[in-house]
């Protein structure tokens, strides 16, 4: 993957672009540090559609989760113990 300084790719973006259409993703820095990356949007889709939804996702979403309702407390019967003899 190709690194581009932040400067380089708004410079150059058409060039920028062509580089991931035609390469693959390409690495994005700032400072010398790495912040984004530019990838072709089949793979971005590729991606996306593979990803599961993160717990936080989950809780908030409005579907019913009805698999994992828990039982009221205290309607479970519990054993009688016999005593000791």
């Amino acid at each position: 993957m190709k690194s581009w300084p932040v400067q380089d790719a708004k410079a150059r973006f058409s060039e920028f672009l062509e580089a991931c259409l035609v390469e693959g993703p390409q690495m994005v820095t700032k400072r010398g540090a790495e912040a984004a990356v530019l990838v072709p949007v089949s793979e971005w889709r590729r991606l996306h559609a593979s990803a599961k939804p993160s717990f936080k996702d989950l809780l908030l979403s409005e579907e019913a989760r009805t698999e994992f309702l828990v039982p009221q407390r205290g309607s479970a019967r519990r054993r009688r113990i016999s005593p000791m003899r």
